[in-house]
């Protein structure tokens, strides 16, 4: 069998914001990228459906705020319809109900819009491999929010998993506190790979579906 080419090798991704003025100078911006190739822009979510329908598809860049089809409601779609692709939110806005409704509609990373070309390339690398991306003020906001429903001690959350090596724990530890994958690398001295691994690990040993339960999860065993 051939080698892939590197033009197969490359992500396919769905640039949305319902303006032309932000979406098309960022498509420019992401094409510059080696491994990323725009295969589509949309100003809204149905233009979303049809360009992942005409796919293939890898990675949605999705704005929150769009006529027609706002981006949690496509991003639920995708996740019913086509949940090999995954969606990284850019948006202007960080307030709970958008992070949290994104996040819970099955997007795997969450950016605001000051965010920079490497924070997004590396956000969509991520999401096409099957990791989280949030950004630092996300990260504050889900924290804070967990902090404030989690059960209290009187009333413990679910226990985690006997099998959680000593490594995954303090991964999860370090999640709750917070920190992205580079800040949990630098603290244990190991590489993003590892850690990647480590959450992997864990994610399916506790039935963790996404960082945002992560940290749910940490507060709730008192390792946050």
């Amino acid at each position: 069998m051939s080698e892939p080419t590197e033009e197969q090798q490359k992500l396919r991704v769905v640039v949305a914001d319902d303006q032309a003025a932000v979406r098309e100078p960022l498509a420019a911006v992401l094409g510059l990228s080696g491994d990323i190739d725009v295969v589509a822009a949309a100003a809204d979510g149905t233009e979303v459906l049809a360009a992942v329908a005409a796919g293939p598809v890898d990675v949605v860049l999705m704005d929150l705020r769009m006529p027609v089809m706002d981006g949690i409601e496509t991003t639920r779609r995708l996740s019913e319809q086509y949940p090999q692709v995954a969606v990284v939110v850019l948006t202007t806005f960080a307030d709970d109900d958008s992070i949290l409704g994104a996040l819970g509609a099955g997007a795997r990373g969450y950016l605001t819009k000051n965010a920079g070309r490497q924070d997004i390339t590396r956000a969509i690398r991520a999401a096409a491999a099957g990791q989280s991306v949030l950004d630092r003020e996300v990260q504050d906001r889900l924290l804070a929010s967990a902090r404030s429903t989690t059960p209290k001690a009187s009333e413990p959350g679910p226990a985690l998993p006997a099998d959680l090596t000593p490594r995954e724990r303090e991964v999860l530890a370090l999640i709750g506190q917070g920190l992205p994958n580079r800040g949990i690398a630098e603290r244990l001295f190991i590489s993003e790979a590892t850690v990647k691994t480590h959450i992997n690990n864990l994610f399916a040993k506790a039935g963790i579906r996404d960082r945002a339960a992560a940290v749910r999860r940490a507060i709730e065993a008192g390792l946050a």
